[in-house]
């Protein structure tokens, strides 16, 4: 009820300074406590004593990134640098803070650990050249919830082999170093992420034994069954609405599954709904290409790291059509496969890495994606402009946006949580023999222009084409007497060509496959311009297609395309 009532007041201006000014007290004051040696000593009661199981990271490590770590070159959230074998990477500045929250998650040690005993010793190194520094107090960046969560998670999985090459002394310092961070980020949850908070406090627990285990499982289990219904909608969907967040999700609670069964533990109930239901979205959001559709800030994530979520799915599960209450479509031809957003943006604290672009899609031709959205993530190498309207696949008008994070003041406090997008987003949705016909209409250009934009969508079954028509109408709401420019982008894939026709109306895409495809149109203007989505954090250089018209003050405007197969 508590959250409800913030949400709701952090609708309004008013109401998100109020809650920010809270907030921004609440974190000094907890900070001062928090810093203190009085709180740092009561984190290492009891002492921890050991391990009583080994977590499995269930998603595959990258061997490359091992033996580059192990020279002492770090390249992570799309920059780096290098220490040199041996070298120390903790004393120094990190190129920027994407990096050094990755740095500071320990996301390099699962690389390390693939690479066998060799790299279990350097892993154990750079765990107690952390500690040296960084684990005599509990300080406000690499104990936040945003870096905590992950680190604990990461050393919980890596526990039982870095102590199997340490000496007792660094065994029992490397046990006690995470007994203390479990505790505190059990103190100090995420909002918007308490979800994957409390699974790697309970993975703690599983991974260390006696007094301190039982207590972390005793504080984190109830927790966590409380709070997975709360996070994960009856379809599957995270309430970030982020198919990349429920993906990794999925392989936490894998892993706490795993653990719990080694402790001998029974798993709540609703973990075991939990798995169930992530699986499923998993295998909605998986287009044609083997990856995720990238939409509400999440990345594409790999075929292998899908591959590996998905390895127990018996492979009877075929993808559903609608997800209704995560708010997306699944059109689906012989050849092209369609994802449509077709809600509103989450709200609140769910919203830290929301992305005003309502009804954007992503499409795959077999195994060639086409066209795709930004991809952009709260690791990415890219500014929060990144989350408006004109980086998603589809329509905008004018100048301003249909929604927009959060900044200064607020977003300290806050986070970039989005604000203004669109509230009132209407689907409908048909199926016959003929083909999938799907309408969504939304609101989130009215404010700035009185404009509707409802998009029509048609996947006609036999010629395997998509017809689509963006159409810009007056709303009723009062708006101002000038010309509205509309943009219609379609955002390619990196690895699509494309090329205008000799009319400049037309335009042709090819993918890896080299199967041809026209994008055909009547809008009034359409041009090739540059574009830019992210994989893995790091931007890589596209194309995107645009269509351009006006609309006159008053009245409204369409414009209609059509993407079929080139003939062979």
């Amino acid at each position: 009820m508590a959250g409800l009532f913030t949400d709701i007041l952090a609708e309004g201006p008013g109401g998100r300074t109020l809650l920010a000014a809270v907030a921004l007290v609440r974190t000094w004051t907890l900070r001062e406590y928090w810093s203190s040696g009085l709180y740092r000593w009561l984190l290492g009661r009891p002492a921890a004593q050991g391990l009583a199981a080994a977590p499995r990271e269930l998603r595959p490590p990258d061997p490359v990134v091992g033996r580059a770590a192990l020279a002492g070159q770090y390249h992570l959230a799309g920059t780096g640098f290098e220490t040199g074998p041996g070298g120390d990477p903790w004393d120094r500045p990190s190129p920027s803070r994407a990096f050094a929250v990755a740095l500071h998650r320990y996301v390099w040690l699962p690389d390390l650990l693939a690479l066998g005993e060799e790299g279990a010793r350097e892993g154990l190194r750079l765990v107690l050249g952390w500690d040296d520094l960084f684990g005599v107090a509990v300080t406000a960046f690499p104990w936040s919830p945003e870096v905590l969560e992950r680190r604990v998670f990461n050393l919980a999985c890596a526990a039982r082999r870095l102590t199997a090459v340490a000496s007792d002394a660094e065994a029992e310092r490397l046990v006690a170093a995470l007994s203390v961070q479990a505790r505190h980020l059990l103190n100090d949850p995420r909002p918007g992420r308490t979800a994957e908070t409390f699974t790697a406090a309970a993975i703690a627990g599983c991974t260390l034994a006696g007094p301190v285990g039982e207590r972390l499982l005793k504080r984190a289990l109830p927790r966590l069954a409380a709070c997975l219904p709360h996070a994960i909608l009856a379809d599957g969907g995270l309430k970030t609405r982020s198919p990349q967040a429920g993906l990794e999700l999925l392989f936490d609670l894998q892993t706490l599954d795993d653990a719990l069964l080694q402790r001998g533990r029974e798993a709540p109930q609703e973990l075991a709904r939990a798995i169930d239901r992530l699986s499923g979205a998993a295998c909605f959001f998986t287009l044609g290409d083997g990856r995720l559709g990238a939409f509400q800030g999440g990345e594409s994530s790999s075929r292998r790291l899908i591959e590996a979520a998905l390895a127990t799915d018996t492979g009877e599960t075929k993808p559903f059509g609608y997800a209704p209450h995560s708010g997306y479509h699944r059109l689906q031809g012989r050849a092209l496969q369609v994802l449509v957003d077709a809600a509103a943006p989450a709200r609140g604290a769910w919203s830290l890495a929301a992305c005003g672009q309502p009804a954007a899609f992503e499409l795959s031709a077999g195994r060639d994606k086409l066209i795709v959205n930004g991809a952009w993530s709260p690791l990415a190498q890219g500014p929060n402009a990144l989350r408006l309207a004109a980086a998603g696949s589809t329509a905008s008008l004018g100048e301003g946006s249909a929604g927009a994070p959060l900044s200064g003041f607020e977003a300290e406090a806050l986070g970039a949580r989005l604000i203004d997008g669109a509230r009132r987003v209407e689907a409908r949705r048909n199926e016959s023999d003929a083909g999938v016909w799907l309408e969504i209409s939304h609101d989130g250009w009215v404010p700035g222009t009185g404009l509707i934009h409802t998009r029509r969508l048609f996947l006609d079954a036999k010629t395997d084409e998509l017809r689509g028509e963006d159409a810009f109408n007056p709303s009723g709401e009062k708006a101002g007497g000038r010309v509205t420019a509309y943009a219609i982008r379609f955002h390619l894939h990196p690895e699509v060509k494309a090329s205008l026709a000799r009319d400049k109306r037309s335009a042709m895409l090819k993918g890896p496959s080299d199967q041809g495809w026209w994008l055909r149109n009547d809008a009034s203007e359409v041009t090739l311009e540059p574009s830019v989505h992210f994989e893995n954090g790091e931007p890589r250089r596209t194309t995107q297609v645009v269509l351009r018209g006006q609309i006159p003050p008053g009245e409204g405007a369409r414009a209609r395309w059509k993407l079929s197969a080139v003939e062979s």
